[in-house]
């Protein structure tokens, strides 16, 4: 399946440059804290420049991580929120010079848009401060398991075929994620912890369940006619790490809710994780070794704290 073309627009464009022009707050600490160590770090949909994007806990968790390579997958910078209503604030600003600090200290930084950073896709195969923009790459693990790695909302048959549909769905997502703002104050003030209403509404309407299953499945099958072992994906705001029919498939999560990534240690074995910004630590979902992703095995999910080891960022 080929994506269909995006023609940016220049006020898409003019808005990145004028995003990434404002200087960074002076972080002299990110080499200190730079406690756990990855061969790969998968990051997607962090919707920088809306109110529910979770910027300072993603800083925290750049700020005590560091991976030879990082893949940002998808609607990093979102542009249809943007384009409503100018919102960059300073943590925002710090995540994007963050990620060209990494880059220009020889961190391979790769950036494969997606449909709400579409603008960024007509850059395919160029540099900007030393990240490089890619419609879509292939990964090999230290285990020798190759990864397509893609946004995944070229499966996305709203988003492909009726525009207007997933902007009206992404009206509603927003809605929804305010009326969540709303509902976690009173929780918090009653000694409750945080609970997500819009990952409840999904599991709970029924064509929502289908359209996941649909999409993870297409994504499976679309790696494995690649001859890939797996697919790393994001869009659908769902983090997992499974086998589907021996087929990997690893979705990242997002910033937005989950505060999740996926990692690959040094022997290839992959991890998502699910960042605690209070204990400043990961703590691992779910795990697949270089065994299991060779076989075709499926590993028990597991809720462990990660290893660290001491590195610079």
């Amino acid at each position: 399946m080929q994506p269909s073309h995006f023609s940016p627009t220049p006020t898409d464009a003019h808005r990145f440059t004028q995003a990434l022009a404002v200087g960074a707050a002076p972080d002299g600490t990110e080499d200190a804290q730079a406690t756990y160590q990855f061969r790969t770090l998968w990051l997607s949909d962090i919707h920088l420049g809306t109110r529910d994007c979770k910027a300072e806990a993603l800083l925290d968790l750049l700020r005590h991580c560091h991976a030879g390579t990082i893949y940002l997958v998808g609607d990093i910078i979102d542009g249809w929120q943007l384009r409503k209503g100018w919102y960059w604030p300073q943590a925002h600003n710090d995540v994007a010079q963050k990620m060209l600090r990494k880059a220009r200290k020889g961190c391979r930084v790769v950036f494969i848009p997606g449909n709400h950073d579409e603008f960024a896709r007509d850059f395919h195969g160029l540099h900007f401060g030393g990240i490089e923009v890619l419609s879509d790459a292939v990964h090999v693990t230290a285990g020798g398991a190759r990864l397509w790695i893609v946004h995944g909302d070229w499966f996305d048959g709203v988003v492909m075929h009726a525009k207007w549909l997933a902007h009206l769905g992404d009206a509603l997502y927003i809605f929804t994620l305010k009326l969540n703002r709303w509902l976690n104050q009173a929780r918090h003030r009653l000694g409750f912890s945080y609970w997500s209403l819009s990952q409840y509404l999904k599991g709970k309407v029924k064509n929502a369940v289908n359209y996941i299953s649909s999409f993870e499945q297409l994504l499976a099958e679309e790696a494995a006619r690649r001859q890939c072992e797996g697919v790393v994906c994001g869009h659908i705001h769902r983090a997992e790490l499974r086998k589907i029919e021996g087929s990997i498939y690893a979705n990242c999560g997002d910033w937005v809710e989950s505060l999740t990534a996926l990692v690959e240690l040094q022997d290839g074995t992959l991890q998502l994780l699910m960042w605690k910004p209070s204990a400043s630590t990961p703590v691992v979902l779910a795990e697949l070794s270089p065994g299991t992703a060779s076989t075709g095995q499926t590993e028990a999910p597991t809720q462990t704290q990660a290893s660290h080891v001491p590195c610079a960022s």
